[in-house]
This record gives structure tokens, sequence and C-alpha cells, in this order.
């Protein structure tokens, strides 16, 4: 690969961690899943969660509560791309999230979850897509409630 192609490749990866946030916090969760190979996997070891292809993911991403107010923030964001069709990214992120959320401004608290994801990415017809997605999570903790005192 020459230094464009590699370039392209590495910033149309980085799109597809942002992306994935987006669609997360301000979009359609259900929709992340068209972000996936269509044997896409996204697990969680620490918690023993393994979702595979993305009808899985789809109802996996959509079963978010509908009153989830949450916000991310992606750092410390390297792509290595292995070949013009493979990519793997290592990602850091913080979640600020409340259930329960009615309107208005919440009071800030701390983030509910640090961590950072494992991606691997395969592109088929010139298009870049996760071909999985591994969450670590070494500090997490419940998710408050909007309108309890502790919120």
């Amino acid at each position: 690969m020459d230094a464009m192609e590699r370039l392209l490749a590495e910033r149309a990866c980085e799109r597809l961690i942002t992306d994935f946030v987006h669609r997360l916090d301000l979009g359609e969760p259900s929709s992340v899943a068209d972000l996936f190979t269509e044997d896409g996997v996204w697990t969680w070891p620490e918690d023993g969660r393994l979702i595979k292809g993305r009808d899985a993911l789809r109802a996996y991403f959509g079963s978010r509560p509908a009153d989830r107010l949450s916000r991310r923030l992606m750092s410390n964001v390297l792509v290595r791309v292995a070949s013009p069709d493979t990519a793997e990214a290592i990602s850091y992120f913080t979640t600020y999230r409340v259930d329960g959320y009615e309107g208005g401004v919440v009071p800030a608290g701390p983030p509910v979850q640090v961590g950072h994801y494992e991606d691997t990415f395969h592109r088929a017809d010139g298009t870049w897509l996760l071909a999985s997605r591994t969450l670590h999570l070494p500090f997490g903790g419940a998710t408050p409630r909007a309108n309890s005192p502790s919120a």
C-alpha cells in the first residue's frame, strides 16, 4: 500500500469508531449493526457477552432503555493497517450515562465506564466495516437514575 492508501484506510476505520458512539448517543442505537460485517462480533470478555451477526447486534443495541441519556468520549485512537483489506485498532472510551432521562440538563457526575476497545476491520467492495469489537472495562459502575438523589 502506498502512503495515501494507508492514510485513507486509517481514516475510514477512525470514522467507524466515531460513528459507532454517535449512533449510540445521538442516533438510532440499533443502527450500529450496519457498521459491522454480516458476521461481525461484539464481545465483552469480563462480562461473558458475545453477540454475533448483524441481526443479533441490531437486537442487542436496539434493546437499550428508551429513557437512557449517554455521551461517550473517544480518544487515543490508534489504527494499524495490516493489508489493503484488513486493519486493527485500539481506542479509549469514557461513558457518561443516566437512565430515567426526561429532558433538560442532568447534574454532572463521574463517568460510569472507562475502558478501551480492540477492533478488527475488513474492507469488502471498497467499504470498511467492523469485523469485531472487543470491550475491555477496567473501570465501571452502575448506571444512575436521572431522577434519583445520587444522580
